[in-house]
C-alpha cells in the first residue's frame, strides 16, 4: 500500500482566508507524519455540531404557521448558538457532509449548484476581460516550493506532500498543490519569449490542498474548490490596472449576485501576501458580525518572476522581467452566503444564485382532486420554465404539505407558488416570499395565465433580490463603529462591531491591536471620507481611514 506523507506547518494564508491568493513560501524544517493511502476512519470536523433532537413530523395545512423543527430538520436558533446554526443548516439543507477523512468535505449536488451558478457568472466575466481557461497538474515538484521560499519570507503553508509512488520512494518529493504560483510561473518562462506575448492572461478552475488543523465546512477545509487567475505584463502600470480590475469583478458579483455588500479595499502591510506588492481585498460582514475574507486581488510585481527567471524581450532588444497577479475566489463564497442572509428556518438564497428560484407544492385531500391539481401545477411550471426560470415541482406524495413547506424554506428557494383545488377553479395560485416569513409574505388570487404569472414571479424574484441586499448593508452599516482612539476602538471590538477609524501607526502598533483585542485590519477602504484625519493610535497625521474587526 502506498503512504502519503505529510508535513505539518502553521497556516498558508494570511489570516485565516481559504479564498486567498497566496504565495506558497515553505520552511525546510518540518515533521512529517505518515499516513496510509487506503481505507480511512471516520472523523468529523472539529467544530461538528451537537446530536439532534428528535421531533414528530408536525402536520400543517397551508396557513399554519409551520416551524423549522420538523423530523430530521432541527436547526439550533442562530441567536443562541451561531455556529451550531451554521453546522446544522449546512446539513440539513443538504449542501455538504462529512467525508471520512478530518477536516474533508463531500460537496453536495445542492451545494455544488451554487458553485456552479458562481462559476457562471465569474467565467463569463473573466472571457469578456481577456482570460482564458486552462489547468495545471496538481502535483508540484518541491524544488520550486524552494525556490520561492529562497526569495519571500514569511510563510509556512500546511503541505501535503507525496514521497512515495508506485511502492517506490520517490527521487523528488512532490507537493499535493496548495496554490500555483510557482508552476504558473515555470510555464510562463517557457511560454514567454517577446512583449508579443504578452499580456498573458489565464484562469483555472481548481481543488487546492491545506492540511488545516480547524476546519469548517465550506470557510476552512483540508481541501477546497476555487479559480485562481494568473497574468503576466510587460508594465507594472498594467500589472496593477488588472488587480483593480479582478477586484472590481468580485465586488460587483458580491452586489448584484451574492446580495452581499463587501467592503473594497487594500490590505495592510502586515496583512499583505508575502510576495505582492500590495493586496486588494473584499471583506463581507457575517451574521454574527466577524469578517469574511471573500476574494482577494494580488498585484505580484515582479517577486515571481524574478525566482523564475520569467523575462521577455521589450520593443528595444532588452530582457526585462514580467510584471504579475494573481487572483481567487474560492467555495468558502458558499458559507459568506450562508452566514449572510440565513435565518432560523435555514437558508436564504439571493434568487441570482439559487439553484431553484421557484419551488411548486401541489396540495389536494381528496382523490378525486389530485388529477386536476397535478395537471395545473405541471403547467405552471412548464410556463416558467419557458420564461428561463429555475423551477422545481415538489409532486411526492410521500410527505404532507407543511413538511414541504418547511424542507423547501430550509434551502432557501425565495419563492414558493401553492396550487389546491380552489386554486385550480379560480385559475391563480397563492405565492409566497421566503424573505418574508408568514401571511404577511403570502399573496392569494395570483393569476396562471401565462404572461401575467411570469411578470409577477420575475418581479418578486427582483424585489428578493434587492431586500436581501438592502437588508444585509442595513445590518453592515448598524454595526460599523467610527472610533478616533485607541480606548474607543477597543470598546467597539468587545461589543462585537467593526471600528473604523484613521490609521497611520507602525506594524508593531498594529499587531498590538491584534494581541490585546483580536481584531486585525480588514482593509483601507477604497471609499475615504475628506478632511484632515489624526491617527487613532498615535495622534500623528493619517491619510486613511482602515478598518478592524475579527475575522474567520
Amino acid at each position: 500500500m502506498g503512504v502519503l506523507r505529510l508535513s505539518s506547518f502553521s497556516s498558508i494564508f494570511a489570516p485565516s482566508s481559504v479564498s486567498a491568493r497566496s504565495p506558497s513560501l515553505f520552511r525546510r524544517h518540518h515533521h512529517h507524519i505518515r499516513l496510509p493511502i487506503g481505507p480511512f476512519s471516520t472523523a468529523n470536523f472539529s467544530a461538528q455540531s451537537t446530536t439532534e433532537k428528535e421531533n414528530p413530523p408536525e402536520i400543517e395545512n397551508r396557513d399554519a404557521n409551520h416551524k423549522s423543527r420538523v423530523q430530521d430538520r432541527v436547526i439550533t436558533p442562530r441567536s443562541q448558538d451561531f455556529n451550531a446554526w451554521y453546522l446544522d443548516v449546512v446539513a440539513k439543507a443538504e449542501l455538504a457532509d462529512y467525508g471520512p477523512v478530518r477536516g474533508t468535505m463531500v460537496i453536495r449536488p445542492y451545494g455544488y449548484a451554487i458553485w456552479e451558478a458562481i462559476q457562471d457568472y465569474l467565467n463569463v466575466k473573466f472571457k469578456e476581460t481577456g482570460h482564458s481557461n486552462m489547468y495545471f497538474p496538481q502535483f508540484i515538484p518541491y524544488s520550486f516550493i524552494e525556490k520561492e521560499a529562497s526569495h519571500v519570507e514569511g510563510f509556512s503553508p500546511e503541505l501535503a506532500l507525496v514521497t512515495i509512488g508506485g511502492g517506490k520512494e520517490l527521487e523528488e518529493k512532490l507537493v499535493v498543490r496548495p496554490t500555483s504560483e510557482t508552476i504558473v510561473n515555470h510555464m510562463f518562462t517557457q511560454w514567454i519569449h517577446s512583449y508579443r506575448d504578452l499580456p498573458l492572461m489565464i484562469n483555472q478552475w481548481a481543488n487546492v490542498t491545506r492540511w488545516e488543523m480547524r476546519t469548517k465546512p465550506f470557510v476552512r477545509t483540508l481541501e477546497f474548490l476555487w479559480q485562481e487567475g494568473h497574468t503576466a505584463h510587460a508594465t507594472p502600470e498594467e500589472a496593477e490596472q488588472e488587480a483593480l480590475q479582478m477586484i472590481d469583478v468580485y465586488t460587483k458579483f458580491a452586489y448584484e449576485e451574492a446580495a452581499i455588500p463587501v467592503i473594497t479595499g487594500r490590505k495592510s502591510k502586515v496583512e499583505t501576501f508575502a510576495g505582492a506588492s500590495k493586496t486588494y481585498t473584499i471583506e463581507a460582514m457575517m451574521g454574527d458580525r466577524k469578517a469574511l475574507q471573500a476574494g482577494t486581488s494580488h498585484n505580484l510585481g515582479q517577486n515571481f518572476s524574478r525566482a523564475f527567471e520569467t523575462q521577455f524581450t521589450d520593443e528595444n532588444g532588452q530582457r526585462q522581467l514580467v510584471w504579475q497577479t494573481s487572483w481567487a475566489i474560492s467555495t468558502r463564497f458558499i458559507g459568506g452566503i450562508i452566514m449572510t442572509h440565513g435565518d432560523d428556518a435555514g437558508l436564504m438564497l439571493p434568487p441570482k444564485l439559487a439553484p431553484v428560484q421557484v419551488v411548486i407544492i401541489p396540495i389536494w385531500k381528496k382523490a378525486d382532486e389530485k388529477t386536476g391539481v397535478l395537471n395545473a401545477a405541471l403547467s405552471v411550471k412548464e410556463v416558467l420554465k419557458a420564461a428561463g426560470i429555475k423551477v422545481k415541482l415538489d409532486d411526492s406524495d410521500q410527505r404532507t404539505p407543511g413538511w414541504k413547506f418547511n424542507f423547501w424554506e430550509m434551502k432557501g428557494v425565495p419563492l414558493r407558488i401553492e396550487i389546491g383545488p380552489r386554486d385550480v377553479s379560480s385559475g391563480s395560485v397563492v405565492v409566497s416570499r421566503r424573505d418574508v416569513p408568514g401571511k404577511q409574505g403570502k399573496v392569494f388570487g395570483i393569476s396562471m395565465e401565462p404572461s401575467a404569472l411570469v411578470a409577477y414571479v420575475k418581479d418578486k424574484l427582483d424585489e428578493i433580490q434587492s431586500s436581501l441586499l438592502g437588508r444585509a448593508t442595513s445590518y453592515r452599516d448598524s454595526n460599523i463603529v467610527d472610533v478616533s482612539s485607541y480606548a474607543e476602538l477597543k470598546e467597539a471590538i468587545s461589543m462585537g462591531k467593526w471600528a473604523r477609524g484613521p490609521w497611520s501607526a507602525s506594524d508593531k502598533e498594529e499587531l498590538k491591536v491584534k494581541e490585546e483585542t483580536g481584531a486585525t485590519i480588514r482593509c483601507f477602504p477604497f471609499e475615504q471620507s475628506q478632511g484632515t484625519k489624526t491617527c487613532l493610535m498615535t495622534g500623528n497625521p493619517a491619510e486613511e481611514v482602515a478598518i478592524f474587526a475579527k475575522s474567520y
